[in-house]
């Protein structure tokens, strides 16, 4: 087998390329993903179709997704792992064996043909095979298993496989793209294959997508060792090359130090990587490459006529009907009847402690005066998948679940994968985004929001500070003292959302709906102008690829 491109490369897309993600969000059908970094990684796969770039992607096909998100009896979040099939991937019948903890692991490889669902090429591996043990089986299972000795047999198996799966496909890559650390472990098989790391970096490039700690992780390098994480390479030579901190290996930093460009993912998180990673020696420089979208996946197409033409009653009656789809999704989940005609705001991504579900709410008697106005009526949605085991963000779901009970006009929705995604931004007219600053390295679901004529109310964080003009593409939420403690900053961001929200968005929209509807466009505008994913898709090639 081959790889095969449906189109002769684009002038200046025609050096190799290969992408390595942990998630791909390509369509509802396909669910190997979990949440913005899959939404990136997806938009980026479909824009490199569109312009005719020689890129190929490489993940990983999990068997049981990452979860399905349902409801518990008492209507609380629930977690349920169900085995997937897709007919329309394609088995390569490439075996490949690959080194995990010592032993050979059978890979198996499926494709996604370009045709499909129009992205480039992407391949995705696979260790349920027969001749596996049941623990090598499992090791593709689950999207980020929380077993630590199965999450790095997972990116072993996805760098180290997804090298070993090119070079069994004969393809001549020029540079590999590390989308996270994940398949951090490519960069030492490399290494071996190509004998020094000056000649690996010629080849190597690396995204960081985030400030927070989690997402940059550090373990013992000896038990990595005992994985087979390096490889055949020694941990004391590991040592040599890359450096270990207070004796753990840093994932992140030694990705800045194997590979010859990095990118943050915005101005601000360049700014923020710079500041974390700039005191460590030997990291290589941080480009910013701010995240994009693909709008033609994303963009309501008569939405968009209608906006294009100028024409509001055409515009307004479409918003209307998308509205309304929305809202048939929140009665069948909740019971619960919205009006298309009332001003809806959305808050939905994945819940996390920085990202403040709930802030919101936090002002009670504030929260309920804005949904019991009846000259300037509110209705409130949230969606967002929590890490599972992550029992904060799961107790802000289910508190926001039991508290909305009470009120008609909110509601918390389940299954906020592709589809719902699409339907939420479509559907409503403010999309709220309110991370503690400077924890949001991005964040792209404002910009497929933008698209659908809906205003981003934010935090200045991420793309956010790239965007947004207060009042006239959207509204920002001034930023507090970073000397402040975390309650302080929150305190002030509530006031503030709440201020800009009672006397500005509420009455300009009721009073003023011309006006709202010149702001919305010119959002939509301001996005088509740099936040589409043909943009992002360009930068990588001229910013990080020219190696």
């Amino acid at each position: 087998m081959k790889i095969k491109h449906p189109y002769r490369y684009g002038e200046g897309y025609k050096k190799s390329v290969a992408y390595f993600s942990m998630e791909f969000a390509i369509d509802q059908s396909l669910k190997i993903y979990s949440g913005g970094l899959g939404f990136l990684a997806g938009s980026h796969m479909r824009s490199a179709y569109e312009l005719k770039q020689n890129v190929v992607g490489i993940g990983i096909l999990w068997k049981y997704g990452y979860y399905d998100q349902v409801r518990k009896a008492n209507n609380e979040l629930g977690v349920l792992n169900q085995e997937r099939y897709y007919h329309f991937l394609e088995d390569t019948h490439i075996e490949l064996d690959v080194l995990v903890h010592g032993h050979n692991v059978k890979v198996k490889a499926f494709y996604l043909d370009p045709k499909i669902f129009g992205t480039v090429p992407i391949f995705l591996l696979s260790t349920d095979h027969p001749a596996n043990d049941h623990l090598a089986q499992t090791t593709t299972h689950k999207l980020y298993d929380n077993n630590l000795a199965t999450r790095i047999a997972q990116y072993i198996v996805l760098g180290i496989g997804g090298v070993k799966l090119l070079e069994a496909l004969g393809h001549k890559t020029e540079v590999y793209h590390l989308n996270e650390a994940h398949a951090l472990p490519a960069a030492f098989y490399l290494l071996e294959k190509y004998g020094s790391l000056k000649k690996l970096k010629e080849r190597l490039v690396f995204t960081t997508h985030t400030p927070v700690k989690a997402g940059n992780e550090v373990n013992d390098p000896n038990f990595l060792n005992e994985m087979s994480y390096f490889h055949h390479m020694d941990p004391k030579k590991v040592e040599e090359l890359v450096g270990f901190e207070q004796g753990w290996f840093n994932h992140t930093l030694a990705a800045l130090r194997m590979s010859k460009k990095a990118n943050a993912v915005s101005k601000k998180h360049q700014q923020v990587a710079k500041e974390m990673w700039g005191g460590f020696k030997k990291t290589c420089k941080i480009e910013a490459i701010t995240n994009a979208q693909n709008k033609k996946y994303w963009a309501d197409v008569e939405l968009e006529k209608a906006r294009q033409k100028e024409n509001q009653k055409a515009y307004l009656a479409r918003k209307a009907a998308l509205k309304k789809a929305l809202f048939e999704e929140v009665a069948d989940q909740t019971g619960k009847l919205l009006d298309p005609a009332k001003l809806t705001i959305v808050w939905a991504r994945r819940f996390a402690g920085y990202k403040r579900a709930d802030l919101i709410t936090r002002d009670i008697e504030r929260f309920e005066a804005l949904l019991q106005n009846t000259q300037y009526p509110v209705q409130i949605l949230w969606a967002g998948k929590p890490y599972p085991l992550d029992v904060n963000a799961m107790a802000t779901f289910n508190h926001l679940v039991h508290m909305t009970r009470q009120f008609p006009s909110a509601a918390v929705l389940t299954g906020y994968e592709l589809r719902l995604s699409a339907l939420m931004k479509k559907g409503s007219d403010i999309w709220l985004n309110n991370p503690r600053i400077p924890l949001e390295a991005s964040g792209t679901s404002g910009m497929t929001a933008a698209m659908n004529g809906c205003v981003n109310l934010s935090t200045l964080d991420g793309w956010i500070l790239e965007f947004a003009k207060h009042g006239k593409n959207s509204f920002v939420i001034s930023a507090a003292d970073s000397s402040w403690t975390d309650e302080q900053q929150d305190q002030h961001d509530l006031d503030h959302m709440l201020d800009i929200l009672e006397n500005e968005i509420l009455p300009m929209y009721y009073d003023q709906p011309g006006k709202w509807v010149e702001l919305a466009w010119q959002a939509t505008a301001d996005v088509d102008d740099y936040f589409v994913a043909s943009r992002m898709a360009d930068d990588y090639y001229k910013k990080l690829y020219t190696i």
